[in-house]
């Protein structure tokens, strides 16, 4: 099997040359070609010689990945589904439009949501992704074939890593995306157009802070321990009181931004108790909450916050001067929950790669 292009960095495109034996200048081009031109071929690499052509073609192959489906919502988000490595399983990719005025008059955003594993370990109690078990990590290139063979490719705006997996718990390779993403000799994008979402993998949240300039996002969704802890299992690893230590040791009140993740289910983590507690728990971070609508997944005891608790709930931490918002329900007609698309059973289906 051939190996991929895509998803090396500039001084591993410049190794890769070096030990093939090409020109020295050899691995910028190929990134320039790879990220800048976006090109599916070893061969439309024109301003290599045909003979480097030649050399390359025998072992690498640029390694793009083309979605088998796509679903549009009635409110514009579309869902991809893109295939994987592992027989049977599949990854989504949604693309989240945003429009000027709240009308489709002319698209102000338009937000990737991609994902960073083939499934999810973490097991959180009102995840679709993590009821399916863990069947892999993505490459760094997987994880940018979601950014670039999607039909809004050039219409991106923005890039978030909520979609299948826990991005931490596969940080070499999604830091490789990332290094892609915001590089001037890859994609270019500047780190305030990304946002990284955790649940609080305490060795590489470290990491990340120390090594990207991203935004991040904190899957809360609970103020208390126990609480906590039986929705995310994750909190017994790694506390939430620890994970909010780390990040008060980081600067957040310039440009870099971090935020809260707290999805509302009704009877379990949307009263006013919580609401208070949440609001002490984050007291002197420099952060919004985003408050999110649940969608239903099959089986779950799991619903959804009713709007009245869902506005008390707002208004109970914006009077404690936490700024907050409720995020949009979208794509509710096209299996909305992360993870539902991909586990519907497509039996068969073989990654695309050229």
């Amino acid at each position: 099997m051939k190996t991929s292009l895509l998803g090396k960095t500039l001084p591993e495109l410049q190794d890769i040359a070096q030990r093939e034996g090409l020109p020295g200048y050899a691995g910028k081009q190929m990134a320039q070609w790879l990220y800048g031109k976006r090109v599916v071929s070893i061969e439309a690499m024109t301003n290599l010689s045909k003979a480097v052509r030649a050399t390359l073609s025998e072992r690498y192959e640029v390694g793009r990945i083309r979605p088998l489906e796509a679903f549009t919502s009635s409110d514009g988000t579309r869902k991809y589904l893109f295939p994987t490595r592992v027989e049977g399983k599949f990854i989504e990719t949604v693309m989240i439009p945003q429009y000027e005025d709240g009308s489709e008059g002319g698209l102000a955003r338009a937000t990737a949501c991609v994902s960073s594993q083939i499934g999810c370990k973490m097991n959180c109690r009102f995840c679709m992704t993590g009821r399916g078990g863990f069947h892999g990590q993505l490459t760094a290139a997987e994880i940018l074939s979601q950014l670039m063979d999607i039909d809004e490719a050039d219409q991106l705006t923005n890039v978030v890593f909520m979609g299948m997996g826990e991005p931490l718990d596969n940080w070499d390779e999604v830091s490789r995306a990332l290094e892609i993403i915001t590089a001037e000799w890859g994609l270019g994008w500047s780190p305030k157009r990304v946002t990284l979402s955790t649940i609080g993998v305490l060795p590489n949240l470290r990491r990340f802070l120390d090594e990207s300039r991203c935004h991040l996002a904190v899957s809360l969704h609970n103020p208390f321990p126990a609480e906590r802890e039986a929705l995310m299992p994750v909190q017994k690893g790694w506390p939430l009181a620890e994970v909010l230590s780390l990040i008060r040791q980081y600067d957040f009140s310039g440009q870099r931004r971090v935020s809260f993740e707290y999805t509302l289910f009704a009877g379990v983590n949307d009263t006013p108790r919580h609401a208070e507690a949440l609001a002490r728990l984050l007291r002197g971070i420099p952060c919004r909450v985003n408050l999110i609508r649940f969608h239903a997944i099959p089986d779950s005891p799991l619903r959804t916050a009713d709007a009245a608790s869902i506005t008390s709930f707002q208004a109970r931490l914006q009077k404690a001067g936490i700024t907050t918002t409720l995020r949009a329900s979208r794509g509710e007609d096209i299996l909305a929950a992360c993870g539902m698309l991909a586990g519907r059973g497509l039996k068969k289906a073989k990654t695309e790669l050229v």
